[in-house]
């Protein structure tokens, strides 16, 4: 499974990126982390349907100093997979 996240609220210069790596990583799940311009969080993360659930309650309660007011889910197709290797943050220093 592929999910595409957007997660909005206080979750830029809280640490917010490095948290959702670390549990993606412990997870196996591949993809990547990403700020957006708008000041929100985007996420794409591939693997078992159970991982990402695991993900998903994750972000929603958030990293230390973040506030998460909004998780927003789509599932991809599968083949969005392609290409995305071990998780990542990207635009990290």
């Amino acid at each position: 499974m592929v999910h595409h996240y957007l997660i909005k609220g206080r979750v830029q210069g809280v640490g917010f990126r490095w948290f959702v790596h670390r549990e993606a990583a412990a997870l196996n799940l591949r993809g990547w982390v990403r700020n957006t311009e708008d000041g929100h969080v985007e996420v794409v993360a591939a693997g078992e349907e159970k991982d990402l659930a695991e993900l998903t309650r994750a972000m929603h309660q958030g990293s230390r100093g973040s506030r998460v007011d909004a998780v927003l889910l789509q599932q991809l197709v599968d083949s969005e997979a392609e290409g995305l290797g071990p998780f990542q943050i990207e635009g990290a220093w």
